[in-house]
């Protein structure tokens, strides 16, 4: 297997950054659907794949998310090109016959609404993890975010279905001018133990 150079991971990791700005750059839906092909291959639960995005693009998409938002994240998002709402389907088990085909374990989520319901949610952020390292690959930045109310944005976007929101996520061409500096972060001696 190889491995990427300095170059690589700084990109995804050691220069990557939350951004708070986001340039006046459109993002075209093909991009988007380009970042789907990177995002699909996450590890998920059984296959699970519970994550589902909705691309916020459009003026009467983000006047729809604005009364969800935290004051503090409202320019924020009404700048960005893109918002993703990065929701959990509560249901996503009944896909499994297509995505886990070798073996029938629905029950195992259908009978525990409990375990799917976390299931779901932990795949979903790990899916969320991919998204923003695939954004990070093909040259978008990031601006993720679960500073508005889940209620009212599930109410507006998911009435109806089983998908709740895990959180949201700017995306788009990130504005340098707007970074704040970088803040600590743990040490390895901080964070991680040998047993």
């Amino acid at each position: 297997m190889q491995q990427l150079d300095a170059a690589g991971l700084d990109l995804l990791f050691r220069e990557a950054r939350s951004h708070n700005g986001f340039l006046p750059k459109v993002v075209e839906p093909q991009q988007l659907r380009e970042l789907w092909e990177l995002v699909r291959y996450a590890p998920t639960a059984v296959n699970g794949m519970p994550m589902r995005l909705i691309f916020v693009i459009s003026a009467e998409g983000k006047q729809r998310l604005k009364p969800a938002l935290r004051p503090g994240n409202l320019d924020k998002v009404m700048a960005a090109p893109v918002t993703a709402i990065i929701g959990y389907d509560l249901a996503f088990w009944e896909q499994l016959p297509r995505l886990f085909p070798h073996a029938d374990v629905r029950a195992m989520f259908s009978d525990d609404p409990e375990g799917c319901a976390l299931t779901a949610f932990r795949n979903s952020t790990l899916q969320a993890a991919w998204l923003m390292l695939a954004a990070r690959a093909t040259g978008l930045d990031c601006g993720p975010m679960s500073g508005y109310d889940a209620d009212l944005l599930d109410e507006e976007f998911f009435s109806g279905t089983s998908i709740r929101s895990n959180f949201i996520c700017n995306l788009g061409y990130g504005d340098p001018s707007k970074l704040f500096p970088r803040l600590p972060r743990l040490s390895f001696e901080d964070a991680c133990t040998f047993v």
